[in-house]
């Protein structure tokens, strides 16, 4: 049988170069109108009985090439498990070998979440007791911007994600957030604060195979300053609705490329910080680490300098704008190496458990954000 592969579905990327015997020669497609590509996902077809050797060969030419050194490929001849592969990167060049068992086998930046995926999550969350769906606006290919609405204390609480969709570990900590969120664990955060969940902001750039931005090529999290209907409908809507509710705690989450451990991101840098509001940021990360072996405040970004902050990032602008505890969450493509798994690396499941972890310690600070 010939081998076939195969990206043409919900969030596939790849195209092939050449096929010569067992080695498959690839690129990554970049992001509709824009230079932005890393995230790769497809399928290959009439495998069995081979070992196939596949070459990426545009990833030194990709969004983050310093992300690749150390980094493993996902695998699954199931879509269930993924598995971390043997991956090599030489002189521009990501590669990795596969024998196959079966006639099927699917590999992937990390594991994915498609949009058929968060369909259901929604359809499932918003039939719990006490949740309201809203959608609160369409993207630019017209699919739903939803929000899930849990809670009715007086505190505001916007968690929000998949700004960049090929960060597909995104949505796998909203389902474990939102499961969290609709067990009994929750009724003492809920009667304090009430949490609107925007588990995809960018579900056209999920369905396209994206890295980051959405069907214009924009980069959502650069538009929080001046949102349009043109280029960032996904914002303006979200933007909009916080705007009527106002946000005391806010969590944007996200995936990084290079740095192997989940970390926060802070809004150091605003023109009204205080440190007084800081040390509000601050102590929530030092409480997650002590709470949960998979987060750590070692490693992350380097810090805005006073004024420095860019005020078109979310996380910068609703501390700006609402006086927010506001944080962005990053997790790693490659393993969260304070405490590795050599089989799976960071991985959805995992994820999951950080989304439950992050918001047992909101709930045990709530009264002090």
């Amino acid at each position: 049988m010939s081998l076939r592969i195969n990206a043409a579905f919900d969030g596939g990327n790849i195209r092939v170069v050449a096929i010569d015997g067992d080695q498959v020669d690839l690129e990554i497609v970049p992001d509709r109108d824009s230079d932005f590509f890393q995230w790769f996902y497809f399928r290959v077809a009439g495998a069995r009985g081979r070992t196939l050797r596949f070459r990426i060969l545009n990833a030194g030419q990709s969004a983050y090439p310093f992300g690749w050194p150390g980094y493993k490929v996902r695998a699954s001849a199931d879509r269930v498990h993924w598995p971390m592969i043997e991956t090599r990167y030489d002189d521009g060049v990501l590669s990795f070998d596969w024998t196959a068992e079966g006639d099927l086998a699917w590999f992937a930046y990390f594991e994915p979440y498609p949009m058929e995926r968060h369909a259901s999550l929604v359809a499932r969350i918003a039939q719990a007791p006490g949740v309201t769906h809203r959608e609160l606006g369409q993207s630019l290919d017209g699919q739903a911007i939803d929000c899930l609405t849990i809670g009715t204390g007086p505190r505001p609480v916007w968690i929000y994600g998949r700004q960049h969709p090929g960060e597909s570990m995104t949505e796998w900590w909203m389902e474990g957030a939102l499961d969290w969120l609709i067990g009994p664990e929750a009724a003492p955060l809920l009667a304090k604060a009430t949490v609107h969940v925007v588990p995809n902001m960018n579900p056209d750039g999920t369905r396209r195979g994206h890295l980051r931005t959405n069907a214009a090529g924009v980069n959502l999290n650069r538009e929080w300053a001046a949102p349009s209907a043109e280029r960032s409908p996904e914002v303006l809507c979200v933007l909009a609705a916080m705007d009527e509710t106002g946000v005391d705690v806010a969590m944007d989450v996200h995936g990084d490329e290079a740095i192997p451990a989940n970390f926060l991101a802070g809004f150091e840098g605003i023109p009204r910080w205080t440190d007084a509001h800081g040390a509000k940021f601050y102590e929530y990360g030092r409480r997650l680490a002590a709470h949960t072996p998979d987060f750590q405040t070692e490693k992350g970004y380097p810090r805005s300098a006073p004024g420095q902050a860019n005020l078109t990032m979310s996380t910068n602008q609703l501390a700006e704008r609402f006086g927010a505890v506001s944080m962005t969450i990053e997790m790693p493509f490659k393993d969260h190496d304070p405490n590795p798994d050599a089989t799976y690396g960071w991985s959805g499941e995992r994820s999951q458990r950080l989304g439950r972890s992050m918001l047992e310690t909101l709930a045990q600070m709530i009264d002090e954000l």
